[in-house]
């Protein structure tokens, strides 16, 4: 079937962008891909799917709304699935297309930009963090993690249907800091303590490499270096760890500015 061969091909990269398509496995992603009007190109799906109201429910939704579904066995699905447990159903659907204009923070909402966070699991929970303390949308530099890549998605808890989120260039990134007229801060292992800090200004924080922090062509066009405080001896922080913390000291509730 072609949508089965569609499902094995998008597991890399380089199909993902060239079909402009991506993946969510399991009851709830796709719960969430449906709630956030996402085109979905396709659907299979095994028994297991329907062992479950829920699953039952999702199903019956997919059917009404004309979604393409290709039937086959557990074993079948499991045998194209990245996880051991997809709860029979693997989506193929369209990701939102965002300008950068979308991502542009405010006072009340910070953009989080990730510069060579290669592991899709922390890219994932960055943006989920994100959603839940009302950023602007998740910027990706190069060397990070592809925001389609199926752990990415699967990560982020349906976040990633929500959040604005895309790629971009320093170049790029740089035109929209000063569009928005905001300040960029980027996280070393030195600097001001993050929750010391104003936040009458816009501003977008970097996250860098585990290993190798903000690359330098970043941490040149920062206006300040911030920190996370930590006792002394300790090892740094995992960067979604820090997201978290950070992200949770520049929160606006509301996002008022």
């Amino acid at each position: 079937m072609a949508l089965i061969t569609t499902i094995r091909d998008l597991h890399r990269r380089k199909a993902r962008e060239r079909r402009g398509l991506a993946l969510a496995e399991g009851v709830r992603l796709v719960e969430e891909m449906v709630a956030m009007g996402s085109h979905c190109k396709g659907v299979a799906w095994s028994p297991a799917l329907e062992s479950t109201p829920r699953g039952s429910a999702l199903h019956a939704a997919l059917v009404e709304r004309g979604v393409p579904m290709h039937e086959c066995d557990d074993d079948e699905l499991r045998g194209i699935a990245a996880t051991d447990q997809p709860q029979g159903i693997i989506a193929v659907y369209e990701p939102r297309q965002w300008a950068l204009s979308d991502l542009a923070p405010t006072p009340g909402r910070v953009l989080v930009v990730l510069d060579g966070v290669q592991d899709p699991g922390n890219v994932g929970t960055i943006a989920r963090t994100a959603v839940a303390f009302g950023a602007s949308g998740v910027l990706a530099l190069s060397g990070t993690a592809d925001l389609t890549n199926p752990k990415t998605v699967r990560a982020s808890m349906g976040a990633l249907f929500r959040l604005p989120h895309r790629t971009a260039t320093n170049d790029e990134l740089t035109a929209l800091v000063e569009g928005a007229g905001a300040e960029l801060w980027v996280t070393a292992m030195s600097g001001d303590a993050v929750g010391s800090l104003p936040r009458s200004t816009p501003v977008a924080i970097v996250l860098g490499n585990e290993g190798a922090g903000v690359g330098d062509a970043t941490m040149t066009g920062a206006t300040r270096r911030v920190t996370i405080p930590i006792e002394a001896g300790a090892e740094s922080l995992n960067v979604a760890v820090a997201a978290g913390i950070i992200l949770q000291a520049l929160h606006r509730p509301g996002g008022n500015g």
